[in-house]
């Protein structure tokens, strides 16, 4: 006898009405678990903020965080993604109004935050997924490497450090921010000093 819990499965109106969606996305019908973790979402916090300063400056679009739900996947109706980050802009939103539940948007840019449990296979797919939607803009935000990769959908990616500046062009033609800026600060060595000499007699 299989005492394994078999996933659950719902459609996509289904899951829509679920009471607590935190922590979960509709992979092709079946509920699974997106983890987060602390750290990962304090850097989903600070490239929000950074978004939202540029896109209110001239009430541009909408920075939805990550419950944000998307149902835009080609041939895939029952696949629900939930990025960490995304925004909307304006002039694509339905009478200028954010959608309310589930909605078949896709959104203008995807971020991602990778969190220690997630796989390259799973982060990669999260990419396909966007670019099959014809997300313009994707960012994969990396804590371990403290690095972002920048991918449009013209199939060209950029590798970016600390060093270097995040843009947004076209969606956002203003946005810049030193990618040093999205990661919370870490504490610096502490080297110990040279034992002091003991007195002499």
């Amino acid at each position: 006898m299989n005492m394994l819990a078999q996933p659950l499965r719902l459609t996509a109106e289904e899951f829509e009405k679920i009471a607590d969606h935190k922590g979960i996305e509709l992979i092709d019908g079946v509920v699974k678990e997106k983890g987060m973790g602390t750290e990962a979402g304090a850097i989903g916090g600070r490239v929000a903020r950074h978004l939202g300063v540029a896109a209110d400056a001239d009430d541009l679009g909408e920075v939805v965080i990550n419950d944000g739900m998307y149902r835009c996947f080609p041939n895939k109706p029952n696949r629900v993604r939930k990025p960490d980050v995304s925004f909307l802009l304006r002039t694509r939103l339905p009478n200028g109004e954010v959608p309310t539940g589930i909605t078949v948007l896709r959104p203008d840019i995807a971020v991602e935050v990778v969190s220690p449990n997630n796989e390259y296979e799973e982060v990669d797919e999260r990419v396909a997924d966007y670019f099959s939607a014809g997300v313009p803009l994707v960012w994969v935000v990396c804590p371990a490497t403290r690095t972002v990769l920048a991918y449009r959908a013209d199939g060209t990616a950029r590798r970016l450090t600390t060093a270097d500046d995040l843009t947004a062009e076209p969606v956002i033609p203003e946005f810049r921010v030193r990618v040093e800026k999205l990661f919370p600060p870490r504490a610096t060595p502490v080297t110990p000093a040279d034992p002091v000499p003991a007195a002499g007699p």
